[in-house]
């Protein structure tokens, strides 16, 4: 391996450094941006950023700002999970959110976080904090909340001993609280959750399974505080959950394993996006 000048260091980690620097809301980032997000040397960023232009992961505008470039793009469409699922949950998502004309979002586990991989959105809908791609703590947030329900015991463990932080004065910071609201997710699917992360957002949410009953992913609905009864939401969230899962082979045969949930690092090959989609009774969640 090449000698990089900072022991322990290989190129290739600085080079995922400079890459994972771009999320969400920096998607255009200057040298000195990514110096001062990777701590590398200036001329170390330099020298790594022009490399991956030249492969063409970045491209470099002409105020010499970086972006993502198509060759890493099109490396992300590969993923297993995101985007079969993407394509299976779509178009239930679309109706859902033309019945309810609020935000639907679709969430997978990654780490100790949930990640969107979707959302449709109205114009008037409530502000989040949540943007596609973007992150959300698994402890305040309603597909949070039914991805840890749903995970290894080990995971819940984690997510308590690093501590709940407050996001509002209603997020559960509370491990026991928090341990019923999971109970009461694995029996019933959802997840109901009142400005935990977002002042003035409520949000219900729940389950998507594959083939086997394993939590695959979360589906949620956004909605303002107060304007809606989110007991006229359950329906039809548990509704679309059930339809995107039986679009990705669930049976209610299959039942629900309760002991495990997918991030995407381990989700199963192959794609999930065939077949049709029954009609489906929210009692069977």
């Amino acid at each position: 391996m090449p000698r990089t000048g900072q022991p322990g260091r290989s190129v290739s980690s600085r080079l995922l450094d400079v890459l994972f620097a771009f999320r969400p809301g920096r998607s255009r980032l200057s040298l000195a941006d990514l110096t001062r997000d990777t701590g590398l040397p200036h001329a170390t960023v330099r020298r790594l950023a022009l490399e991956l232009v030249e492969a063409g992961v970045l491209e470099r505008a002409s105020d010499g700002r970086f972006t993502v470039g198509i060759r890493l793009w099109q490396l992300g469409t590969l993923a297993p999970l995101s985007v079969p699922l993407r394509t299976a949950a779509l178009p239930f998502m679309d109706d859902l959110h033309t019945a309810l004309r609020q935000h639907v979002q679709l969430a997978v586990l990654e780490g100790t976080e949930a990640v969107l991989v979707e959302r449709l959105s109205a114009g008037h809908a409530v502000d989040v904090m949540s943007k596609i791609g973007g992150r959300l703590p698994l402890h305040c947030s309603g597909v949070g909340k039914v991805l840890l329900a749903h995970a290894d015991p080990e995971l819940v463990e984690q997510v308590i001993a690093r501590g709940l932080p407050p996001y509002t004065e209603r997020t559960v910071t509370d491990p026991a609280r928090l341990l019923e609201q999971l109970d009461e997710c694995r029996e019933t699917g959802v997840a109901v959750v009142r400005q935990e992360t977002t002042h003035g957002a409520d949000s219900v949410a729940t389950r998507v399974l594959d083939a086997e009953g394993r939590v695959v992913a979360a589906l949620s609905v956004v909605v303002s505080a107060g304007s809606v009864d989110l007991r006229t939401v359950r329906p039809a969230i548990i509704a679309t959950g059930l339809a995107v899962s039986r679009r990705l082979g669930w049976h209610p045969s299959a039942g629900v394993d309760r002991a495990r949930v997918y991030g995407p690092a381990d989700a199963p090959n192959g794609d999930l996006s065939g077949g049709t989609s029954p009609a489906v009774r929210p009692e069977q969640a």
